[in-house]
């Protein structure tokens, strides 16, 4: 029976909160990996911690956001790292994508679309004139071209997303409540599996309070 799939986001600075986070966030029912931000890869021991992790399924959500060069000598540089999934903004254009995808390696990259965070009214007060549905179908189109390996979208976009970009797609903003906490665009697990996403990223419904339990929950949540 194939399972679902989620990343557990490790968002702490604490490498023992992070070893607990590992231990107990585990299921024979679902295959889950293990997602690493900019909170946990730039503090002090975070970037040995990962380098030295075994026989996890990993993900650096590093968003890389810059010029091609930068982006191909930040890929070059986490290597060793060996992780298995690598963020980078799409609007940081069609170039920067191409030439990331072509050092990559083994290391599937992955598109960010619209943060999750942000809705039509934030996208106004950045200056954009197309509202999320837009720009999110847009950049798919982008990620599509750049042939990169996986895209991050949220749960609410998954439809028009996979009109036009057919590998994985990662969904960020899940909730088992209506506790949303600082995202705006937010689905809960089973409705995002059910619109078409093959990865979830749950951070604090799993991470906050007793993990073994929540696991449960959400494999309970998934079987209703």
């Amino acid at each position: 029976m194939k399972k679902n799939k989620i990343f557990v986001a490790c968002d702490s600075t604490n490498i023992f909160k992070v070893k607990k986070i590992i231990k107990r966030a585990q299921s024979p029912k679902l295959k889950i990996g293990y997602k690493f931000g900019l909170e946990f890869l730039n503090s002090k021991n975070g970037r040995n911690f990962l380098c030295n992790l075994k026989n996890k399924i990993t993900f650096a959500d590093l968003k890389l956001n810059d010029i091609p060069n930068t982006c191909v000598s930040a890929i070059k540089a986490i290597r060793d790292l060996n992780v298995n999934y690598l963020t980078i903004h799409i609007s940081s254009g069609l170039e920067a994508l191409k030439s990331s995808k072509r050092v990559s390696g083994k290391i599937k990259l992955v598109g960010v679309t619209i943060l999750t965070s942000l809705d039509n009214k934030a996208l106004k007060e950045i200056g954009f004139n197309k509202d999320v549905k837009k720009l999110v179908y847009h950049q798919a189109k982008l990620a599509n071209r750049a042939k990169l390996d996986a895209i991050v979208c949220s749960a609410q976009e998954l439809s028009i997303v996979k009109k036009v970009f057919k590998k994985e797609i990662i969904t960020p903003g899940i909730r088992f409540d209506k506790k949303i906490n600082d995202q705006k665009r937010v689905l809960t697990p089973k409705q995002a599996y059910k619109n078409g996403s093959d990865w979830l990223v749950i951070g604090r419904p799993i991470t906050k309070g007793n993990i073994k339990k929540n696991i449960l929950s959400l494999v309970n949540h998934l079987n209703q």
